[in-house]
């Protein structure tokens, strides 16, 4: 046997080390800045900018970043994770477990693609020479055709539900207008036109970016990683969350279930 010393306190203090967060008797500092220096004086946006990464924005990225946040809130009831939210608050589980719900669903299918997108838009950015002005359009189209080879689906592009996303124009005029002021460098914004430019459907039509792409743009461009996309993608949708959640609630039903209770699933014998 080995001999082995117990753990001490700072065994434990190690342990939990972080560079997020100190919080003592009386003390709470944020990436190294009192708490206090943040209330009242910085924007939503700009906090989770600063807790994921420890870096101010300038006030034009904080703008794009509130932006993509603000783009996706809501979709509805007919979105499968809103639905699970009003489901949820009519079984006695309370707020929590009614946003706990609905968040447990968005997965790689719903929910994932906007970090899919991400992952597809750096394939082509670091693919395509900086010097070879068609490069991006011709790297779209190979790295399009491989992603084809595994799914039909292009994360970011189409919509179920939409012809034209509504949230598309607003979001990339944002986008381009922080490319002409520097703010940005453009290359996943580019990259993404390239994408939009290669896809059609099978009669011809165009396959327009949808919100997943737009804020794909965003994120990107500010630099964060794939996974944070799905994980910005969670706080802006769990707004819509718990607004549903709330209503759900205060319209006194109990047991709501996916379909009215006098309209019976079909039967399907086997």
């Amino acid at each position: 046997m080995t001999d082995q010393r117990p753990p001490t306190v700072d065994d434990v203090a190690t342990w939990w080390a972080t560079s997020i967060s100190r919080i003592e008797p009386g003390v709470i500092e944020l990436r190294g800045r009192p708490v206090a220096d943040f209330i009242g004086t910085t924007t939503l946006a700009e906090m989770i900018w600063i807790m994921l990464s420890g870096e101010a924005l300038t006030p034009q990225r904080a703008h794009l970043l509130e932006a993509a946040l603000v783009a996706g809130v809501d979709h509805g009831p007919q979105a499968p994770s809103i639905a699970i939210a009003r489901m949820a608050a009519t079984c006695g589980v309370g707020l929590n477990g009614a946003m706990a719900s609905a968040l447990n669903v968005l997965g790689d299918v719903h929910g994932g693609a906007g970090q899919q997108c991400v992952e597809l838009l750096n394939e082509v950015t670091a693919r395509a020479p900086d010097d070879d002005p068609d490069a991006l359009d011709r790297t779209a189209r190979e790295v399009v055709a491989e992603w084809r080879a595994h799914s039909p689906y292009i994360p970011g592009f189409g919509h179920r539900f939409h012809p034209l996303d509504p949230r598309r124009d607003p979001l990339l005029s944002l986008a381009e207008r922080a490319v002409s002021d520097g703010a940005i460098a453009g290359r996943h914004l580019a990259a993404a036109l390239a994408v939009e430019r290669t896809l059609r459907t099978r009669s011809g039509r165009p396959v327009p970016m949808n919100i997943d792409g737009a804020t794909a743009i965003i994120y990107a461009e500010l630099g964060l990683p794939a996974p944070l996309a799905r994980g910005l993608f969670l706080l802006s949708r769990g707004i819509g969350i718990l607004a549903h959640a709330w209503e759900e609630t205060q319209q006194g039903r109990r047991i709501k279930g996916p379909i009215p209770p006098d309209i019976l699933p079909a039967y399907v014998s086997q």
